[in-house]
């Protein structure tokens, strides 16, 4: 019998959890620099140049990759010869250890986790609960497995219910250019086969948990049904031209991981989930001897990679435009943006609309003003703001044209794409749509030199805040014509993809 103390559960986990925070796995950063040298898209090259340039950040400052720190979910393999030294119930201790390193003073982690999520919605202030799996296994050790997931990329998770002779390369191929850029690519997919339709997505995520070791798969060739699919959707994504943060390129994803299990002869369950570049797991195991020891990466696995403005730039002064200012800004053009810049997201955009609708004046004035959708993480130390990465923009589209037609606002930053109707009131109201990097957050954070909220408090990392920025860079992702590189970068990588595949036959 092994006697494994409750407290060494609950350290193992907030370590695991302040240590996934800051660091990517090393095979993770090994595939995106990968990606990196091979890429011949500018602009797919430039976000994955930040990516990198900000793991690298992360690793050295300890703050966190992205500014959604994620749900948790964790497994366990629980040996059935453990006794626990202690009083709590076993999901009670996973909690104890979530709690503890999302409020850890050092290194201060978001809070995302909304309870009553039909309802309320009310922050539980401390990233609690998780989501836990347990499997009691035979053997004396506990196997613990964690993983902290942003919502951008959950919430482009699928599931189908296929029929037995259907393809299920032919349905994830159908949902990839539907999912858009939201799950901040180049990430993993994680791909679950079989069982009923919970334990396919159980599958799914868990696949995700896995290594990127596909090019080594490639070498030595597929020995099963799973390892064929991982090969020719691995090809078959990437030809899809997607690329780095839906800008257009060759690498789309870094690797495709599938598992499977036994189901009913009558169906083909499906579940399909993306891994972000903000891709955070490890794996530790407990013995008795006390809490998990997590060894850090040496930092000279991150290659030496520099991401620098170009020349052709523009400059823009916040505090000192026009509507008039914006109309000859150009698709994939670079700009930088200095001065006063308000922020807000689902929340504070539903307060906005509800004001507006019921004719009462609202807390800030956003004529000839831009709005960033951001939910920052709290400043430690001498911080300004923590990690302040740009959220999914299309969730703001069913408030665009209301914000444009009756606030003065002009400009948005997010990431990810704009949806047609998004993309509509844009195009109506001659306005533009910016887009910073998903997966850079404590690069952009450098860019923000003042913060403060200004409307909706109790709203926390949802209010309304004005953030002083100074060369904040941003990629100008719809124009005031409605143009969208999100449509045409992916359209062109596609095309070229598909000639140079014709000339190699």
């Amino acid at each position: 019998m092994t006697l494994i103390r409750q407290d060494d559960l609950i350290q193992s986990v907030a370590d695991a959890l302040q240590f996934i925070s800051y660091y990517h796995p090393v095979d993770f950063i090994q595939g995106v620099h990968e990606a990196y040298l091979r890429e011949e898209s500018p602009a797919a090259r430039d976000a994955l140049a930040q990516i990198l340039v900000n793991s690298r950040m992360c690793a050295l400052g300890h703050r966190p990759i992205c500014q959604d720190t994620g749900i948790v979910t964790v497994f366990l393999k629980v040996g059935m010869n453990v006794n626990w030294e202690g009083d709590m119930a076993l999901s009670d201790m996973i909690n104890a250890g979530v709690r503890r390193a999302y409020l850890d003073p050092d290194n201060l982690l978001r809070a995302s986790i909304l309870d009553d999520p039909d309802g309320a919605r009310k922050n539980t202030g401390d990233n609690t609960p998780a989501v836990i799996h347990y499997d009691i296994v035979p053997g004396d050790t506990v196997e613990v497995q964690v993983a902290a997931k942003g919502g951008g990329s959950e919430a482009k998770a699928r599931f189908a219910m296929l029929d037995p002779t259907d393809s299920v390369v032919d349905w994830v191929l159908e949902q990839l250019p539907t999912m858009g850029a939201g799950w901040c690519p180049p990430g993993m997919l994680g791909i679950g086969i079989g069982g009923t339709a919970e334990k396919a997505m159980v599958l799914a995520k868990e696949a995700l948990l896995d290594p990127i070791d596909i090019q080594g798969l490639r070498q030595r060739g597929a020995s099963n049904r799973g390892e064929e699919l991982r090969l020719e959707l691995m090809d078959k994504v990437n030809d899809l031209g997607i690329g780095a943060q839906g800008l257009g390129g060759l690498t789309t994803v870094l690797d495709v991981k599938i598992k499977d299990y036994p189901t009913h002869a009558a169906n083909k369950p499906v579940a399909l989930i993306p891994n972000c570049a903000a891709t955070r797991h490890i794996h530790f195991t407990l013995d008795g001897s006390g809490p998990a020891q997590l060894s850090p990466p040496n930092l000279d696995d991150w290659p030496d990679v520099a991401w620098e403005v170009g020349e052709d730039v523009r400059r823009v002064n916040l505090d000192d435009i026009a509507a008039t200012d914006v109309l000859d800004w150009k698709p994939g053009e670079t700009v930088l943006l200095s001065g006063k810049l308000l922020t807000g997201r689902d929340a504070a955009h539903k307060k906005i609309i509800d004001l507006l609708a019921a004719g009462e004046p609202l807390p800030v004035d956003f004529k000839n003003r831009f709005i960033y959708y951001v939910g920052p993480v709290d400043p430690v130390g001498d911080e300004v703001v923590g990690p302040a990465g740009p959220t999914t923009a299309t969730r703001m589209d069913k408030f665009t044209r209301t914000m444009l037609e009756q606030t003065g606002l002009i400009g948005m930053v997010g990431k990810a794409e704009r949806g047609p109707q998004g993309i509509d009131a844009i195009r109506d109201n001659k306005a533009v749509y910016l887009m910073a990097v998903g997966g850079a957050a404590y690069l952009v954070s450098k860019a923000i030199i003042g913060s403060k909220v200004v409307a909706f408090p109790e709203l926390g990392m949802e209010a309304i805040y004005e953030f002083e920025v100074k060369d904040m860079p941003v990629t100008v992702a719809v124009d005031s014509r409605g143009e969208s590189v999100h449509i045409t970068g992916p359209q062109h990588w596609k095309e070229v993809i598909e000639e140079r595949s014709l000339e190699l036959t």
